[in-house]
């Protein structure tokens, strides 16, 4: 542990899930407001241009917490196992002498080879990472939460899940109506109290927290009055293509998503396909989403608040992050998926107490950042040396006011999209679930799509008026420009 004699060294991990990187009000968002996270914005240094390196869950947190990337680590999909031989940040927290407590989950499958077969993890979508000690599980099947609901004497139907259909009666997936467990008992409400009742308990001594919000994920409902906080008038119009036929020429895989997204994977009471949601519906479902946003806004302020309250505030590195974005219905899709950027640029906001950081508070980093990154910081943050095998490197410096020499200028991320866990059987257009993979690399003008065995794309993000140029490579390479459908070479 650090120095007794020293102050204490804390860490505020803060992971939402499915939270996209324009969400925030600190970057200009036209509606939705957060208004916490706008003060710990101007109180630190917000990364407009932070990119997640794998979707969905499972792959996305195993890159944040290995520092690693998806070719790496090898964790494709969720269910998919995490190599045992892998460190991870509550491993290497351990080895700086710390507990590190987890509210949340990092939906992880242990290593099969040092798993005995019939250990029930397997048989669940995710478990914990090694080396983190459990002060709220949302796993196995959000039991804790829902145990937490009836001590409160909260009467939960048959089927759970149900609090989170409409309290007004059925509907048909989007609503106005706010579910049926009321704020105070909300997901994000049990997530804060857990996180309030550990950082009572440690009180004196230095803390690691991962503190996991599993809003705004789907179901796309929240409680009273966040249901009725954003006006559906007033909320961005979907980006996307005059119909779901059109979106689908750009690439094979678009079409194909066109037709396999179901509203059900979004709203407990949901029918039919994402692809045929109409404009209001689609905004409808954003005015929800903004409305999951600022609940956990006013969560986070909480515990932003109790520590200040107790002295710990400017000894506490607070970062705050995310696993995966979502499209919204942006190019008529749901979900995280495909090569959008609304499904891999995340938040990031990093508030570092040090006085070698005051010259940059409130500052916004337009420079590429990616999700590896946040191991490296946190760990040169408290001393401890990052791990060889690392592919991240340390944002302090961006913390201090500069920026780096060299660093990088353009973003990888990846996306394996075989059908996993329940799905098993099934073979997206017909490939081999070896076949069913896509990686991306992008900077401020071009971004290049890689299949591995569908036709490849390349966009050029500036240009909307004029073809992008032939991308190096074997005759035939598709082409695209944003916005527009893809041309045949």
């Amino acid at each position: 542990m650090p120095d007794a004699a020293a102050r204490p060294k804390n860490v505020l991990l803060i992971v939402v899930d499915q939270w996209r990187a324009d969400c925030l009000s600190y970057l200009g968002h036209p509606c939705l407001r957060t208004p916490n996270l706008d003060a710990l914005c101007a109180d630190g240094v917000t990364f407009r241009n932070h990119f997640t390196q794998a979707v969905p869950c499972g792959p996305g947190r195993a890159s944040l917490h290995t520092g690693l990337y998806m070719m790496n680590h090898r964790v494709a999909q969720n269910s998919v196992p995490l190599d045992a031989r892998h460190t991870n940040l509550a491993l290497e927290m351990r080895r700086a002498g710390y507990e590190p407590g987890l509210v949340g989950y990092t939906t992880t499958t242990p290593d099969p080879r040092v798993t005995p077969p019939e250990d029930p993890r397997f048989k669940n979508l995710g478990a914990l990472m090694p080396g983190w000690y459990p002060v709220g599980p949302w796993e196995p099947e959000k039991a804790h939460y829902f145990n937490w609901l009836r001590d409160r004497g909260f009467a939960l139907p048959e089927v759970p899940e149900d609090i989170w259909l409409p309290a007004d009666g059925p509907g048909a997936g989007p609503t106005r109506s706010p579910s049926r467990v009321p704020t105070e008992l909300s997901d994000s409400a049990w997530a804060t109290e857990c996180a309030l009742t550990y950082l009572r308990g440690m009180r004196g001594r230095p803390w690691c927290l991962h503190l996991g919000y599993y809003r705004p994920h789907p179901p796309f409902i929240a409680s009273a009055p966040y249901h009725a906080r954003y006006d559906p008038a007033d909320v961005p119009p979907p980006v996307r293509a005059a119909s779901p036929e059109a979106e689908g020429r750009q690439h094979p895989l678009l079409a194909y998503y066109m037709g396999a997204i179901k509203q059900s994977k979004f709203f407990r009471d949901g029918h039919g396909l994402g692809s045929a949601m109409t404009e209001d519906q689609v905004r409808t479902m954003r005015a929800a989403y903004y409305g999951l946003i600022t609940e956990v806004d006013d969560y986070v302020g909480r515990v932003l608040a109790f520590l200040r309250e107790t002295g710990q505030y400017d000894d506490t590195l607070i970062v705050l992050t995310c696993d995966h974005g979502e499209q919204l219905g942006d190019h008529h899709l749901l979900g995280k998926l495909g090569y959008f950027d609304e499904s891999f640029r995340i938040p990031l906001i990093v508030r570092d107490p040090s006085p070698e950081a005051r010259a940059s508070r409130g500052r916004i980093v337009d420079a590429f950042t990616e999700t590896i990154d946040v191991l490296p910081t946190i760990l040169e943050w408290v001393g401890q040396p990052v791990p060889r095998p690392c592919d991240g490197a340390s944002l302090r410096p961006f913390l201090r006011g500069e920026t780096p020499a060299g660093w990088r200028r353009e973003v990888h991320y990846e996306f394996d999209f075989r059908s996993y866990f329940g799905d098993v059987h099934e073979r997206p257009l017909g490939l081999h679930v070896d076949q069913c993979s896509l990686a991306v690399i992008q900077d401020a003008r071009y971004k290049y799509v890689h299949f591995d065995a569908l036709p490849p794309l390349f966009f050029d993000l500036e240009a909307r008026s004029r073809p992008a140029p032939r991308p190096r490579g074997r005759p035939g390479v598709c082409r695209a420009r944003a916005g527009v459908r893809r041309r045949r070479c």
